[in-house]
């Protein structure tokens, strides 16, 4: 943990301006975001080629994409968000799309088109969820309740692993959760070696901070689409890693996830 330690001060600076971004960000998707409740209708949707469309689903996903559209549409599902791309024009194709744990149905009618105007971000949700209430119940401290939690969650766990131990503050509300701390491949390649370090659980929700070290004499450029696991949010300290050995070979990324880490890793 030497080299994990003596980075502090710099990563400390790197995430607050992260953090800020991140908060950026979540206030203008929230502006943009069209939610879109499932009431066991096919939802029409409709794709302008060349701009990549987000759908976001409670839980993890995988889509079934019809043979004939397959060669020019591009479908990519990470941790629960959809991303699809169309390269040319399509006429209506129903689309499946299963929840991998409940193994919940959601159908699509997709069409695509030359001219039109992209869609805004997608959030499918389902009457009755409660993690919507979760995410206002975990709302920043200062009361601005329009901030997602998970912004709250991630901020809470670097400070926790980062800054001086006078600005530490217990936070209501959030626990501390036993995490098994041997090493395990959360990124595909094998090139990066992930340790847990800590987690703690908040009105249903569970954040864990992990340690990321290179384990090649290459630089890494750590990318979300290479995560394993069924994880909402994933929040790195750094983007890259420096080659095995050198002083900034390790970050930390922060995952949040609906379901314990030993289930969702």
């Amino acid at each position: 943990m030497r080299k994990f330690n003596a980075l502090s001060h710099v990563i400390a600076v790197s995430f607050s301006l992260t953090l800020l971004m991140m908060q950026t960000l979540a206030h203008a998707e929230t502006d943009a975001l069209e939610r879109i409740e499932w009431k066991k209708v096919p939802i029409e949707l409709h794709l302008i080629v060349g701009e990549e469309q987000r759908i976001a689903f409670p839980a993890a996903v995988r889509v079934g994409v019809p043979g004939a559209v397959q060669p020019i549409l591009r479908a990519q599902s990470v941790n629960g968000t959809v991303y699809l791309l169309a390269h040319a024009p399509f006429d209506s194709s129903r689309f499946m799309v299963r929840e991998l744990e409940s193994g919940r149905i959601y159908l699509f009618d997709v069409t695509a088109t030359d001219v039109g105007v992209a869609n805004d971000p997608i959030e499918i949700f389902i009457a009755g969820d409660s993690t919507a209430d979760n995410n206002i119940a975990l709302g920043d401290d200062d009361g601005d309740q329009s901030q997602p939690g998970y912004i709250r969650l991630t901020r809470f766990a670097a400070q926790q692993l980062y800054a001086p131990s006078r600005l530490v503050n217990d936070s209501r509300g959030l626990v501390r959760v036993p995490v098994a701390r041997d090493p395990f491949n959360l990124l595909r390649g094998a090139t990066i070696e992930a340790t847990p370090l800590v987690g703690w659980r908040a009105n249903g929700l569970y954040v864990t901070a992990v340690k990321l070290t290179n384990k090649t004499l290459q630089p890494q450029t750590l990318d979300p689409r290479d995560l394993r696991g069924a994880w909402l949010t994933a929040t790195f300290q750094h983007h890259r890693l420096l080659p095995k050995g050198d002083e900034a070979d390790t970050t930390a990324v922060y995952l949040i996830s609906a379901r314990p880490f030993d289930v969702s890793r």
